[in-house]
This record gives C-alpha cells, structure tokens and sequence, in this order.
C-alpha cells in the first residue's frame, strides 16, 4: 500500500494481480511478488573476434535479457561469491559470482556446490573406473576430493559472473 499510494488491501491485490497477468510481475513458491524481469534487455550487436583481428561492422542483431538468458528457474536458484582459486582452469576466480540452481541429481561433468564430509565446496562432479563418485578441482595445485563420509550435492553452477 506504501509503495501504490492506494489505500485498500483490496485494491492492492487487484492490481498486482493484473500486473502478473501482464507479466510485469511474478510471484515465486512462497507467493511473494517479484519483478517479472530484473534487467531490461540488451542489444546483441554482433561477434568480436578473439583470435586474429577482423573487420566487423556494427549491427543489431538481436535484443537479449540478462535473466531470462541466466536463470531458468528462478524459486531454485541464486548466487554465491567464489572464494579460493581450485577452480581458475575452468575460469572460476576468487571474487567471481557463480548463479547456481538447487538440485540433488547432477549430470556427470557438471560444477556443483557440495556438502562433502561436513565441508563445503565447490568442484567437478566425476566417477572413476570403479565407479566411485568424486569431486575434481580446476587446479592441478589441488587433489580430488573422494568423499570418506557423506556427499551431498547441493546445487549446479549454471553461469559465472565477473565485474571488471
């Protein structure tokens, strides 16, 4: 009511309501109401080169929202900040911010957050010939970590992001 200027409850609900139907606005698991969109979308312009220079021209190619691109569930995922470096080879540093979705089934290869003997972390999830599940770092500078107790995956790392 504070934020609308209206007076009712009623009139409140109303008018969120339409708002989500217009899809200006969401509401997640909890029923809590959300922007529908965080970012506005971006203009694609084209392709650069990251190998031998070439000539480009400028050119819209298309618009591209950040979130809708990033997140493809929104109630399941959410950001950490990295700390450490036994994922640089993956190009994960320390300060980085990874978006990860919530989920106890990985697919082989995947980067997950897991709870392992008590700790947690965050690496390659991986099966050796026996078919023994273990954790694999980015970083030849660290072992793999095969669990001794339990292992727990909480979540798979979905994107990176890195503000220069």
């Amino acid at each position: 009511m504070d934020i609308t200027g209206l007076k009712s409850k009623d009139s409140v609900f109303k008018l969120t309501s339409r708002l989500t139907k217009l899809g200006v606005l969401s509401k997640d698991r909890r029923g809590r109401i959300l922007p529908a969109s965080v970012m506005t979308e971006v203009r694609v312009l084209g392709l650069v080169e990251a190998g031998i220079p070439a000539t480009a021209e400028e050119e819209v190619l298309d618009t591209l929202s950040l979130d809708e691109y990033l997140v493809q569930d929104r109630d399941s995922s959410f950001l950490l900040r990295v700390k450490g470096d036994s994922m640089k080879d993956a190009g994960i540093i320390e300060g980085d911010m990874v978006l990860v979705e919530k989920t106890n089934n990985p697919k082989l290869g995947d980067i997950v957050v897991a709870e392992v003997d008590g700790g947690w972390t965050m690496k390659y999830y991986r099966k050796d010939k026996n078919g023994s599940v273990y954790l694999e770092p980015a970083n030849d500078a660290y072992e793999n970590i095969y669990p001794e107790g339990e292992l727990n995956i909480s979540a798979v790392v979905k994107g990176v992001i890195r503000k220069y």
